[in-house]
């Protein structure tokens, strides 16, 4: 993530559309994410959101739907909702609840919890 990278930090709560290349989000945000380059969803962070962007890790908490090239969620990361990502990567002790389309497949139902697992 470069200097010129937007950020939400730990104590804000934002409601609304944010646009740009590269975004470092840790407090809350509800509304649209479009952005071009990388989105960071930073560990204690809540985000309820329609997203779309090139890569996506996520340390917090995500809720609603998420389109990216590249998924990571982290070891603490919680999601919940639909995923479209050409490659996604879940580490041990991440939980994933929701629809997941990878790679152009089809999607399916995924209940994923730690063991970084993904069932469906």
């Amino acid at each position: 993530m470069d200097d010129k990278a937007t950020l939400i930090d730990s104590q804000a709560d934002v409601e609304g559309k944010l646009t740009g290349k590269d975004a470092h989000i840790l407090g809350r945000f509800r509304g649209e994410i479009e952005l071009s380059g990388r989105i960071l969803i930073g560990e204690g962070s809540r985000v309820e959101a329609k997203v779309k962007a090139d890569a996506v890790e996520i340390a917090g908490e995500f809720k609603g739907e998420l389109s990216a090239r590249n998924l990571l969620l982290l070891e603490k990361g919680r999601v919940e909702g639909t995923l479209d990502a050409q490659t996604i990567a879940v580490r041990e002790g991440a939980q994933l609840n929701g629809s997941v389309t990878s790679g152009g497949g089809a999607k399916s139902p995924v209940a994923a919890h730690a063991g970084g697992a993904v069932a469906g």
